[in-house]
């Protein structure tokens, strides 16, 4: 049998699951289905030489099981002679569990049992003997495993390549049947095939050279299908050519592991590996990298469990930032596979640089303003000029959820052309609608959407749906807009009440301060606060005025809460008087090239205003009127105030005192991208004079609707 007929096979198989029906439900099927696959696959590739190591393993009873381990999988050999890398050591076999029906149940699990322990821990992940027991109550077991033992699935009948055909077949079928849970641990193919081509099309010349050895590890495996898919891109590339390919995956889900697991072993790929284990906090791959990293995280899940533990650790692989929030963990997985990056450097082989294509739904993209985890994520992506390309898909591609998605690519050894720049493709609208919704899937991708993508990806050229950004378009600070707070005193008698409820041992006080100030309001707090201030100095020493420490502190905070209110007619509340000050510009606008001003025009737009020589006043912010205004990389912060703001509001200054983490400037910088912004394109609204004409369309139908009722 050859690859282009697997299908045949894989027919026959899928039929053999209609014996399930009843005990099982077709999302059920792939408990059954898959591991037998596996078992009727490893029994007829094991045949060759499983005299010998029966032979063999009378002679090491009693040995260390590790020892037997090593030489039966190096006595278990294919057809080439090559050693499997696992053994059975049972006495049985398909064809005698056929031969003794009213032992089947026993003798399945013994035969499984007698695999070596590589392939034990696979089906333990299966959860195997729960499916025997399963299968025995309800009578189906041995017409389940009669049916197989008369597949034939050796190597001469069906290679390897074949094989590998007909297992990822038999994975898509029973994923898409269980459509409800799909995709948790299943990205449709057309997904992965469009983000394999943006992963390996630019490297086409390289990665099918002869003799290459090509890396690639998904860290979020699932069932393998992206490994999978990206072995026979290149397997149809490499043509005749002698490429190795080698992957990596692993996965917590332990059916998904086992299925990823038995698809390498089915295929004969001893060199790679699948591994059990959470990716956050157990990384089995801890010393290596790779050549090309691809992965389809989960979207939106907590990272609760994994935090505790990571936030003992002095970085998060390498990452020394803010973290993401504990809600939605995608980006642990981002930077956990750029650690995987191969170092790279212009000419050298040994430093040959990665690429890397994730998919995530919109959250990453733009959630968190600056100076959140996700934002300095974002920034130290960008700013590494590690991202590449992002292509937005359609929405309803996914099997349990309709939400909008997004494939980056990242890489760090860009294309001269790429350097600095970063490509925004917009697939949203090239979709074709499904036959049979799968879950939430009703959209996908067919060939020629996917050429298109690939195509505009590798010329990188601006049009409608293809637009190229510098890496600092994405980037701004956010700045915070102060305005002074104006305050109007007056005392009333619902004031004084008020207050001396709060203070009754002030009373004299508050009368001395009444006698003084009147009655009438006043618009200039400042004035009135040293009046006050006198006045208190002035009291008797039988009469009580201030306290000290604290109390006194509050009982001023309490006066002028009391007898003060908001007017924005009122003159400024002055906080400080500076006798000198001297503010290093470089530092607090990093990179920027400010307007020419004087120096005192710059002080006073951060809050210094000259008053006299070498004094400033710095006025107190009202809390009230506090904005932010996000400000593009791009431009300076203070040509930015003197157009956009100060021209409405006369009175506003920068806040000096909210700086970024980093680099010290004014602003937090903030790092987004804005797919809707960037491809928006305006609908001007119908003319009145059409709508009005459809209305009275309408409405003439309407009455002609009653006339026909009445008449």
């Amino acid at each position: 049998m050859t690859p282009a007929n697997f299908q045949q096979l894989a027919n026959f198989i899928w039929s053999v699951a209609d014996l399930l029906r009843g005990p099982y439900r077709p999302p059920q099927y792939e408990r059954v289905m898959l591991p037998l696959t596996v078992l009727r696959r490893f029994d007829a590739v094991l045949a060759l030489t499983k005299d010998a190591v029966l032979k063999k393993h009378q002679t090491l009873k009693g040995k260390d099981p590790q020892l037997v381990d090593r030489v039966l999988n190096e006595l278990a050999k294919d057809d080439d002679g090559k050693p499997l890398g696992f053994h059975n050591h049972s006495q049985l076999d398909f064809r005698k569990l056929k031969g003794d029906p009213d032992n089947i149940g026993r003798h399945l699990a013994d035969y499984i049992n007698g695999f070596s322990e590589n392939i034990r821990k696979i089906f333990e992940r299966f959860e195997f003997e729960k499916e025997i027991e399963k299968l025995e109550e309800a009578n189906r077991l041995y017409q389940v495993v009669s049916q197989f033992a008369e597949i034939d699935l050796h190597p001469r009948h069906v290679d390897n390549i074949t094989m590998g055909l007909v297992f990822e077949d038999l994975i898509r079928r029973f994923n898409e049947a269980a459509n409800e849970t799909a995709g948790d641990h299943f990205t449709p193919r057309e997904v992965i095939r469009l983000m394999v081509n943006l992963l390996l099309e630019p490297d086409s010349e390289v990665v099918t050279q002869e003799g290459k050895i090509v890396t690639i590890c998904d860290p979020a495996c699932g069932t393998g299908g992206m490994l999978a898919e990206s072995q026979n891109w290149i397997r149809e590339h490499a043509a005749n050519k002698n490429v190795t390919v080698k992957v990596y995956g692993q996965d917590y889900n332990p059916r998904s592991y086992a299925v990823a697991a038995s698809d390498l072993l089915i295929k004969g790929h001893r060199d790679s590996r699948i591994e059990y284990g959470n990716t956050l906090t157990n990384d089995q791959f801890s010393d290596m990298r790779f050549d090309y990293l691809l992965a389809n995280p989960p979207f939106g899940v907590d990272w609760k469990g994994e935090k505790k533990e990571i936030d003992r650790w002095p970085n998060f692989r390498g990452y020394n930032g803010k973290l993401p929030r504990i809600n939605d963990g995608a980006l642990l997985f981002l930077i956990h596979m750029i650690a995987k990056f191969q170092p790279w450097q212009p000419g050298n082989r040994d430093k040959p640089g990665s690429r890397i294509a994730i998919v995530f739904n919109g959250s990453p993209l733009f959630t968190g303003g600056a100076g959140s985890g996700e934002s300095e994520i974002r920034r130290w992506i960008i700013e590494h000029d590690w991202l590449e390309a992002i292509v937005a898909l359609p929405e309803q591609m996914f099997y349990n959820t309709g939400i909008g998605t997004f494939v980056w690519v990242l890489s760090n050894r860009k294309e001269k052309h790429r350097k600095g720049k970063i490509q925004l493709i917009d697939a949203r609208e090239r979709w074709t609608p499904m036959k049979r919704s799968l879950g939430n899937k009703r959209r996908w991708l067919d060939e020629k959407a996917i050429d298109e993508v690939t195509r505009e990806h590798g010329a990188l050229t601006k049009s409608k749906t293809s637009k190229i950004f510098d890496n600092a378009d994405f980037g701004y600070r956010r700045v915070t807009i102060l305005r002074p707070l104006r305050l109007k005193f007056q005392i009333t008698q619902e004031a004084k009440e008020r207050y001396l409820d709060t203070c009754p041992e002030l009373l004299d006080a508050v009368l001395a301060i009444e006698e003084v100030l009147g009655n009438e309001p006043h618009h200039d707090w400042n004035q009135v606060w040293d009046e006050v201030q006198k006045t208190v100095k002035r009291l008797p020493d039988d009469v009580e005025g201030w306290a000290k420490g604290a109390k006194g502190t509050a009982q001023k905070k309490a006066f002028r809460d009391a007898f003060t209110e908001v007017d924005p007619d009122a003159e400024p509340v002055i906080a400080k008087e500076h006798k000198k000050v001297e503010l290093d510009f470089d530092a607090l606008f990093p990179g920027q090239t400010l307007p020419e001003l004087a120096p005192d025009e710059l002080k006073a737009l951060l809050g210094l205003n000259p008053a006299g020589k070498s004094k400033f006043i710095e006025y107190e912010a009202d809390s009230n009127l506090k904005d932010f205004e996000n400000i593009l990389l791009k431009e300076d912060v203070i040509s930015y105030v003197l157009r956009e703001v100060r021209p409405y509001v006369a009175d506003v200054w920068i806040d000096r005192d909210t700086l970024d983490e980093q680099d010290g400037g004014i602003g937090k910088v903030g790092f987004e991208i804005n797919f809707n912004r960037e491809f928006f394109q305006y609908q001007p609204p119908r003319p009145l004079s059409k709508i009005d004409a459809e209305l009275e369309a309408v409405e003439k139908r309407i009455m002609g609707l009653l006339r026909e009722v009445t008449e």
